[in-house]
């Protein structure tokens, strides 16, 4: 296997130093979108209202289905908060303690699991509450908080942070539902290994609904979509605006990686390789410190900047409120700017799209619904907390203009930085480091994603694990190299693409999630008596 990856990075190394210099990447990236235009055209298709309003289609199901969920269950993104932070914390871990009888512990085995793989199951998992969050905001926290919000403020203006923030709380509900579902209907095989998330709840979910057939092809779909989201968005992209932004901090054109990024992406091959060797454990051994860490650190600086302008901030918000609801100059007025806002948000915390339960499913839990209440804490933070806080700083040190409308995501980090040095000069070098920690994170937390539609597809074979590990590592440094207008035009369609069959699996499935919701408070109130 090293032989075959060694003899692989020779054969492509002189090709990506070739390509830098004459200009074959965008001749490729033009081939490609060429031949993949159609499926991003179909899947970002514009409906358009008139007056400048043109809305992808794809949102209206994110959207509605997040409206829905929030009312079925009672607005649990509001009043289940609470109950969510006290999960992570531990204060309900001995809920899950051992038990004498599965008893009321829900069908463990749905669709036909064997029967020897119900106590690991119904008891166990491979991580806890907090790593199996950590890991899951690792693939969501990112790019998308930082360039995302500055395209959509550029765009929307001020108001479009209002309805980030509307987007984040209804995405609340939707990821509750994904992630229950996640755990209630995973796999576990005779080593304790988990395999989750959407395929397996559409597979084994819709067959207890009887509807078998449409849950193959959907489940199917879901695993195609997946790997192709985690080689584009989840790998490429990550990694391309990272190496972007550190050769502009290290001197541009007169950077030492300046025509050589392949070696950024080498380098950061390797790192990602270390640690996806491992598995879903050694992820959440690595994401378990580096999202708090960097989360920590960019919602400080963020804070710094708004302190220090504290007479500003008053302001900011009534800026934030006013434009969501009377934008002046905003194209599309306040239905544009309100399009910005969500569609920002669902780029950023994939609620609804499905990828985060594949991270959920593998807690250690005997109630699903425990983790889908802790999965409902990542849009809150993802999108609440610090796309506002990169929003804050922007308008604050006003850089929310139309000048900056239509800015692409490599700009709109340069804006963001500039931001940022406008207060602490020294803080672009800090941010470029949490830019690759976030880049780093997001890869790794995507290869998992990949892998399991992988597995679903391929089987669970040593062969087939190495073979899309392999695959993974190389289009990093593929990724670091190359221009990638049409792939991530493509690699983004995939994504939002998972939301289609992940959204009509939650939408049938979603009185099994009241089951399992009403199961779990029940434990809760059972043991505090």
């Amino acid at each position: 296997m090293k032989k075959y990856l060694l003899s692989i990075l020779t054969l492509i190394l002189p090709l990506l130093t070739f390509a830098q210099d004459k200009g074959m990447d965008q001749l490729i990236d033009e081939k490609f979108g060429d031949a993949t235009g159609w499926f991003v055209s179909f899947i970002f298709y514009q409906i358009d209202f008139g007056g400048g309003v043109k809305v992808f289609w794809v949102l209206f199901p994110l959207i509605l289905g997040a409206l829905y969920f929030t009312i079925y269950f009672k607005f649990i993104n509001f009043k289940g908060f609470f109950t969510s932070i006290n999960i992570v914390r531990g204060k309900y871990d001995h809920v899950d303690e051992a038990h004498g009888s599965f008893e009321g512990a829900g069908d463990a085995t749905p669709g036909g699991d064997a029967i020897e793989t119900i106590k690991v199951e119904d008891a166990e998992g491979e991580v806890s509450h907090f790593q199996a969050l950590t890991a899951a905001l690792s693939a969501t926290v990112g790019l998308g908080n930082i360039a995302g919000v500055a395209i959509a403020v550029s765009i929307g203006g001020a108001g479009a942070t209002f309805w980030m923030i509307v987007a984040g709380f209804l995405g609340m509900a939707s990821k509750f539902v994904e992630c229950t579902l996640g755990v209630k209907y995973r796999d576990v095989d005779e080593n304790g290994v988990v395999f989750g998330g959407p395929m397996y709840y559409l597979t084994k979910g819709l067959k207890e609904k009887g509807l078998t057939g449409l849950g193959k092809v959907l489940a199917v779909l879901f695993a195609i979509f997946v790997i192709g989201g985690s080689f584009g968005g989840g790998n490429m992209f990550q990694v391309n605006q990272a190496a972007q932004l550190f050769e502009h901090m290290t001197g541009g054109e007169e950077s030492f990686i300046h025509g050589y990024r392949w070696a950024f992406g080498l380098v950061m091959a390797i790192l990602v390789g270390i640690v996806i060797i491992g598995g879903i454990k050694k992820i959440a051994k690595v994401t378990d410190k580096i999202v708090p860490f960097m989360v920590v650190i960019y919602v400080l600086a963020s804070l710094f900047v708004i302190f220090l302008n504290y007479n500003m901030v008053g302001d900011a918000f009534l800026q934030i409120f006013n434009g969501a609801f009377s934008p002046e100059g905003v194209a599309g007025g306040a239905i544009g700017v309100l399009v910005q806002g969500f569609r920002r948000a669902a780029f950023s915390n994939e609620a609804g799209i499905g990828s985060s339960s594949i991270a959920h499913s593998a807690v250690k839990t005997k109630y699903a619904a425990s983790e889908g209440m802790v999965a409902l804490l990542e849009p809150f933070i993802d999108t609440v907390v610090v796309c506002t806080m990169t929003a804050l700083v922007l308008i604050i040190t006003g850089n929310v203009t139309a000048a900056n409308a239509g800015l692409d995501d490599a700009q709109a980090i340069l804006l963001t930085s500039g931001a940022f040095e406008s207060a602490i000069s020294w803080f672009p070098y800090i941010l470029t480091i949490a830019v690759v920690l976030f880049a780093f994170s997001t890869m790794i937390s995507w290869s998992y994603y990949g892998y399991q539609g992988w597995a679903y597809l391929f089987g669970r074979t040593k062969k087939a694990e190495y073979a899309y590990k392999i695959l993974f590592c190389l289009f990093v440094i593929v990724g670091a190299a190359i221009s990638l207008g049409s792939v991530i035009g493509f690699s983004d369609a995939m994504i939002f693409a998972m939301m289609v069959p992940n959204m009509v699996g939650l939408v049938i499935l979603a009185p099994k999630v009241k089951d399992e919701l009403n199961r779990y408070l029940k434990a809760i109130k059972t043991k505090k008596a």
